[in-house]
This record gives structure tokens, C-alpha cells and sequence, in this order.
């Protein structure tokens, strides 16, 4: 059906007030339809946050700092939690780049293609890393923003690995995952004890043995413990 359009002439008089009032315009179509919505207008359901860059930005400049030491006795993110197996660091804490993670995960990606499987990461760049030119004087502010870095502490797991997969294929992925990596790095198992700084948690070895203070020896037995100054 032809859509029928009514639009009143309005004369251009040099009066404006001689002019006759304005119709409005009216349109004549077809009977409406029901939308049909195809897209929900809400979600409730929490977008995906970057893990290579915080949400906040970079708006104050973070200082260096130093990965975290447990010196507490605290073994947080040293298992693992979501997938089968992980990857931990087993050296020493660094400092490493969001463009270093990114590499990594891809690697992996790269590796397990067309194959099952769901990749955890456990730790988010959130660091600041800003630099100044080369052959600078000294001062004039901390420099400009280069890149997001994150501070990974000893023996804290990095990626973790979900699905139908089996263990060698696994050991091949994070070892190629570990070689695009500052560091060296070990594969961990869901269910393998806990690491205290660089002292696993298993028999023989108890978190109130290793959270206990040091036990003061007598001056006696600390004595007989020291070589002798000259021979008998």
C-alpha cells in the first residue's frame, strides 16, 4: 500500500501574521507491527575486565616497588585452584611485562589449537612502568607511561590449564609458554602441595613447623657446635 503524505502549502506572505495557521503533518501508512527485539537491552552479567591493563588507567604514576615476600607464612597462589595444571615460577620474583603475558598466552593458544580446552590467567598487569629519553638530564619528573608490568612473587602460579587434555601435551605448551618467559618455571599439577617462599609443604614439612619463631639454643649447645679454635 502506497504511503499517502498531506502537507499544507504555506504562501509566503511578507506578513508573517497574514499567514494561514500550519496543519500538522500527518502521515497515512500500513497498520504498525510488533517490534521484534533481537538484541537484550540490559545485561546483567559483568563485562570482561582487560587482564594486560587495570581499569583505572594510568592517572597516578606507581612507584617500582618489589614483588611480595611471604614472610608471614602465607602460601596464596602457589596451587591450583580453576584448571587441572598450572604453571609456576620457581627461580626468583620479577618483574614482568604485559606484552611478555600476551606473548605467552598466545603460545599457548597457538599450541592447543582445535583442541578442548579453557586457559586461566591468575595474575593482572596493573603495574605502571614509565621512562625517560635516553641521554637525559637528571629530574624534571619521573618520565611518561611505556607500558603495564605486573610484579610476580617466587613460586606463584601464572596460567592454569582446564579440559581434555593430556599431561605431555601440557608439559610442551608451558614449556614453550616458559621459554617466551623471564625465569624459570615448573609445571604443577590440582592437588600438589602448597610452596612456602621456595619450600614445598609436603611430608614432613607442616605450616606450623615453618610458622613457628626460631627456637633459642643455650649458650652451651651453641658453643659445642662451633669448631674448636685450636686442636686438642
Amino acid at each position: 500500500m502506497e504511503w499517502l503524505t498531506h502537507i499544507t502549502h504555506v504562501s509566503s506572505y511578507a506578513n508573517p501574521s497574514l499567514r494561514p495557521p500550519r496543519k500538522p503533518l500527518i502521515f497515512i501508512g500500513p497498520p504498525t507491527t510488533p517490534l521484534t527485539i533481537t538484541h537484550r537491552p540490559f545485561s546483567t552479567t559483568p563485562s570482561l575486565l582487560d587482564w594486560l591493563a587495570p581499569k583505572r588507567g594510568h592517572k597516578i604514576k606507581s612507584r617500582k616497588g618489589r614483588p611480595r615476600v611471604c614472610t608471614g607464612g602465607s602460601t596464596r597462589g602457589t596451587t591450583v585452584i580453576h584448571g587441572d595444571y598450572g604453571l609456576r615460577m620457581r627461580d626468583h620474583d620479577r618483574r614482568i611485562s604485559a606484552a611478555q603475558l600476551a606473548n605467552c598466552a598466545e603460545t599457548i593458544k597457538k599450541r592447543l589449537r582445535g583442541m578442548n580446552y579453557r586457559l586461566y590467567t591468575r595474575v593482572c598487569a596493573n603495574i605502571g612502568v614509565y621512562t625517560s629519553g635516553n641521554e637525559s638530564r637528571m629530574g624534571k619528573g619521573k618520565g611518561s607511561f611505556d607500558h603495564w608490568a605486573v610484579r610476580v612473587a617466587v613460586s606463584r602460579i601464572l596460567f592454569e590449564l582446564k579440559g581434555d587434555l593430556h599431561e605431555q601435551i601440557v608439559k610442551d605448551a608451558f614449556r614453550l609458554a616458559g621459554n617466551k618467559l623471564p625465569g624459570l618455571y615448573e609445571l604443577v599439577r590440582k592437588g600438589d602441595p602448597p610452596v612456602m617462599g621456595i619450600t614445598k609443604v609436603r611430608e614432613g614439612v607442616t605450616l606450623e613447623d615453618m610458622q613457628r619463631p626460631r627456637v633459642k639454643l643455650p649458650l652451651e649447645a651453641t658453643a659445642a657446635r662451633l669448631p674448636a679454635a685450636s686442636p686438642p
